[in-house]
């Protein structure tokens, strides 16, 4: 267990929960995967922190090593862990984060303007001593969503038909999908980047949940910042928005940040297609979860995601 300062003794315990003797007032902010509550605790009058149980059981220990062994090479843009405790015995594992305050998730372009500059910077990492580290994403790689589009293109065409998603589009990906090429050399990525997972907050950038950190291709962080949609955070992305972003992060890696150029034309290129395939594996996602409906995200919720993703689709699309 690690303590940090001005906290109760005896606050967390050797299972990972909390000794409520301590404790005045508690928010819960979100439930993860597991239905574990991510909560906001008040130890006396204006003394509160961010108490972060597993909430995703392939995660064990993940964000405390992504903590030990990645982000002490980043710029001071994570919550401190204050306190950590793991319990193989008992099941418990939970981190107490300093509280960053109150966070506004909604999307701006100028703050994710701001982040692409800073994912360029962790992208330019050297990746060598993590090749072994345990690690991997929340999702499939790209390869394995090209893979499944490919067996189940029947199933694939009927789901964006009910979504009201032109065929010649399909086919124009489809087509693109048979010759795609992305970035060979893997990065750095925070693996979830979507809006819930940053924000400005007096000034100071703040990127948050860092267990799903894991080499990848730095589409996938793009992706997610720009054209990813998520059920409880709303983001309307228009084609100016996405090439801001998307040439922020060009120049900021080093690459022609006009876009004008062969280097960036093509990472762009590689982007739209990307997208488009990554956004097409995400409306059959989301249609199952509607067809489930089994009260995880609220029913108005995911059919806003569905939209928002259906347009990025057309958007990305029209740029192949």
């Amino acid at each position: 267990m690690e303590s940090g300062p001005e906290l109760p003794d005896g606050l967390m315990l050797p299972d990972g929960t909390l000794n409520s003797g301590h404790i005045i007032k508690r928010e819960i902010l979100y439930r993860g995967m597991n239905g574990q509550a991510v909560e906001r605790i008040y130890c006396r009058p204006g003394q509160s922190y961010i108490y972060k149980p597993l909430t995703n059981d392939e995660q064990w220990g993940k964000e405390k090593w992504v903590y030990d062994h990645v982000l002490p090479s980043f710029p001071p843009i994570y919550p401190k862990i204050l306190l950590s405790s793991f319990n193989r015995q008992t099941g418990g594992h939970a981190i107490l984060f300093e509280d960053m305050g109150r966070l506004d998730h909604i999307f701006r372009k100028e703050v994710a303007v701001e982040l692409a500059e800073l994912v360029a910077s962790w992208h330019a990492l050297d990746t060598v001593p993590l090749l072994d580290a345990p690690l991997r994403g929340p999702k499939p790689p790209i390869e394995a969503i090209i893979g499944d589009l490919r067996r189940n293109q029947a199933e694939t065409a009927a789901a964006l038909m009910s979504a009201s998603i032109p065929e010649a589009l399909l086919i124009r990906v489809y087509q693109a999908m048979e010759h795609a090429e992305f970035p060979a050399k893997p990065v750095i990525s925070h693996g979830d980047l979507h809006a819930g997972n940053y924000a400005a907050v007096q000034g100071r950038l703040v990127v948050l949940d860092w267990e799903h950190t894991h080499l990848n291709s730095p589409l996938w962080d793009l992706y997610h910042m720009i054209d990813m949609s998520h059920p409880l955070f709303p983001k309307s992305m228009t084609e100016d928005s996405r090439n801001d972003i998307l040439q922020a992060y060009l120049k900021a890696a080093g690459h022609d940040g006009h876009l004008s150029g062969k280097e960036g034309a093509d990472f762009k290129r590689q982007y739209m297609l990307f997208a488009s395939i990554f956004s097409i594996w995400m409306i059959r996602l989301i249609q199952g979860d509607l067809a489930r409906n089994d009260g995880k995200w609220p029913r108005e919720q995911l059919i806003r995601q569905l939209q928002e993703t259906t347009e990025s689709l057309k958007q990305c699309a029209d740029g192949l």
